[in-house]
């Protein structure tokens, strides 16, 4: 499962086997061309719930906390800064 939580609130939720690619074909694909360490983010695409497409819509500010969790594999957090800092 892929979860993504903005602010703690649940922003996304899908099955991982909906992708094209598994996790495990997606990392090994991407292993052939280039080194992968530890908090390499490999961006697959998104599922439904994108912001724009909420209504009203949904957009990170600074200072918001953005997690990312694919089940069995982990959590990425991260908070949102302005770009100009």
């Amino acid at each position: 499962m892929l979860t993504t939580r903005l602010n703690g609130q649940e922003v996304q939720k899908s099955a991982t086997d909906l992708l094209i690619y598994s996790v495990p074909q997606i990392i090994a694909f991407c292993a052939q061309f280039t080194p992968l360490a530890p908090g390499d983010v490999i961006a697959t695409g998104t599922p439904e719930g994108v912001g724009h497409r909420r209504n009203p819509p949904l957009w990170m500010k600074p200072g918001d906390v953005l997690e990312v969790e694919i089940s069995g594999i982990g959590t990425l957090r991260n908070r949102v800064v302005d770009e100009k800092a």
